[in-house]
């Protein structure tokens, strides 16, 4: 029960939080921004089953790559892409919380 709690706790207040934090200016769109990168999730349709509970979604999934990872801490540096590099990111922290409470 706790697993889902920290997971999607994650998923949710840590971008929220970044958002409050640098973009108190514009926080709700750099919130949207960052809840954008739910799609990196699409790449759980390839995977049979869709949803498994106990796999690690780290490098298991093609979005979830450590080549993908790395990827997104590029898209860090230019501007244009940071607020959803740092979505990505954050997500990626969420399903590696995961991992760790397998």
């Amino acid at each position: 029960m706790l697993k889902p709690i920290i997971h999607y706790g994650i998923h949710l207040f840590l971008p929220l939080a970044l958002s409050l934090l640098f973009y108190r200016k514009k926080w709700l769109k750099a919130y949207l921004i960052m809840l954008l990168a739910f799609i990196i999730d699409l790449d759980h349709l390839l995977a049979s089953p869709i949803f498994d509970s106990s796999r690690c979604s780290i490098n298991f999934h093609p979005l979830h790559s450590y080549y993908a990872i790395m990827l997104y801490l590029v898209l860090l540096i230019p501007g244009k892409t940071r607020l959803f590099a740092i979505g990505l990111l954050s997500h990626i922290i969420a399903d590696s919380a995961d991992c760790l409470l397998i």
